[in-house]
C-alpha cells in the first residue's frame, strides 16, 4: 500500500512550479508625460482643472499641481490653469515653479482681479531678501 501511494505522488514531487509571469513595472509618470503628445484641447484642460481643484480642497498639493500642469499642456492659453498651478506650487514649496506659473499668468491676464494678489506675493520674497542683505 505504501509503495502504491508513493508511485501516485511521484509525478507531483518531480514537477517544478510553472514560472510566474510578472508584469513589467509601469513607467515613471514623468517619462510617460514626455512621450504623450498634447494637442489643443480646452475641454480636457477644464477637466484637469476640476480634478486639480478637488485635490486642492483635499490638501493634496502635489497631485493638484500635476493636474494643473496637465491643464496648461492641454491649453497653454488658459490663465486659470497657470494661476492654480502657481498656487499649488506655492503650497508644495516650489518657489521657482510658482514664479514661473504666476509669471505666465500675469502675461496672459494682467487685468485679472487676482493679478494684484499675485504681484504682491511675487514681490514679497524679493523685498525680504533685499532687507536681509
Amino acid at each position: 500500500w505504501l509503495i502504491l501511494a508513493s508511485f501516485c505522488l511521484l509525478p507531483v514531487w518531480g514537477q517544478q512550479k510553472p514560472p510566474v509571469y510578472e508584469e513589467p513595472p509601469e513607467e515613471d509618470e514623468a517619462l510617460v508625460r514626455e512621450k504623450r503628445e498634447y494637442e489643443f484641447n480646452p475641454l480636457q484642460a477644464l477637466n484637469e482643472l476640476k480634478v486639480g481643484r478637488f485635490y486642492m480642497k483635499k490638501g493634496s498639493w502635489k497631485a493638484a499641481a500635476g493636474r494643473f500642469l496637465e491643464a496648461t499642456l492641454w491649453d497653454p492659453t488658459n490663465a486659470d490653469a497657470q494661476y492654480e498651478l502657481g498656487k499649488a506650487r506655492e503650497k508644495t514649496g516650489n518657489a521657482k515653479g510658482m514664479r514661473e506659473a504666476w509669471g505666465k499668468f500675469l502675461e496672459m491676464a494682467p487685468e485679472d482681479k487676482r493679478a494684484a494678489e499675485v504681484k504682491k506675493k511675487l514681490a514679497a520674497p524679493a523685498s525680504e531678501r533685499k532687507s536681509s542683505e
